[in-house]
């Protein structure tokens, strides 16, 4: 088993990297998430929003890993489960791979927080736990999976960097538009006198 751990600091509050982490798919920097199905998504009694989601992702793995593993299809699918906590200002995803369990197994842990000396910044940390099963070379394999978990947690961070420039976006054009709408009765009123 391998464990691969990260931190990084958002340069934004929580809520803004949490609503971005919620919009993360689709985006151009992880073109191999090809589609998200929310499985089910409720409030429980202590007021977290809890969401199940599937995955359908082409996996990244090295052509090398492929042919040793003996994977042909690279279509897979992840159940992703996440709550987010608006009282304690958590946010945790957990997810795993459904396909391909008898031969690989990758767990992932990522925890969004408020950073203890700013609270204009969010940490997130993140953890997965790598296991290559009944294969000879597992180590090196889970190694080269390392690899690429890291080389796609940069990528990850870039989209929420774009989802949040988005959504930045958007909320823009909306007050702009919002303006523009009062100011033309406004206007009419003051012409009409």
């Amino acid at each position: 088993m391998k464990i691969w751990t990260s931190e990084h600091i958002f340069n934004h509050p929580w809520e803004t990297v949490t609503k971005a982490a919620m919009q993360k798919y689709p985006n151009p920097m992880n073109p191999g998430v090809v589609g998200v199905d929310v499985l089910n998504r409720h409030v429980d009694t202590q007021g977290r929003l809890c969401s199940n989601r599937l995955l359908s992702t082409e996996w990244g793995l090295p052509s090398l890993a492929k042919t040793l593993i003996g994977i042909t299809r690279t279509n897979t699918y992840i159940q992703e489960k996440s709550v987010v906590d608006p009282k304690e200002k958590t946010f945790e995803l957990k997810s795993t791979n459904i396909s391909c369990t008898n031969i690989v197994s990758v767990d992932e842990k990522l925890t969004y927080r408020p950073h203890p000396q700013d609270p204009e910044k969010t940490i997130l940390t993140q953890e997965a736990l790598i296991s290559v099963k009944g294969i000879s070379l597992s180590s090196y394999l889970e190694g080269l999976m390392a690899k690429t978990i890291s080389a796609n947690a940069g990528k990850g961070r870039e989209a929420m960097e774009w989802v949040i420039r988005r959504l930045n976006t958007e909320i823009e054009e909306l007050t702009a538009n919002a303006q523009a709408t009062i100011r033309i009765p406004m206007a009419a009123a003051v012409t009409d006198k």
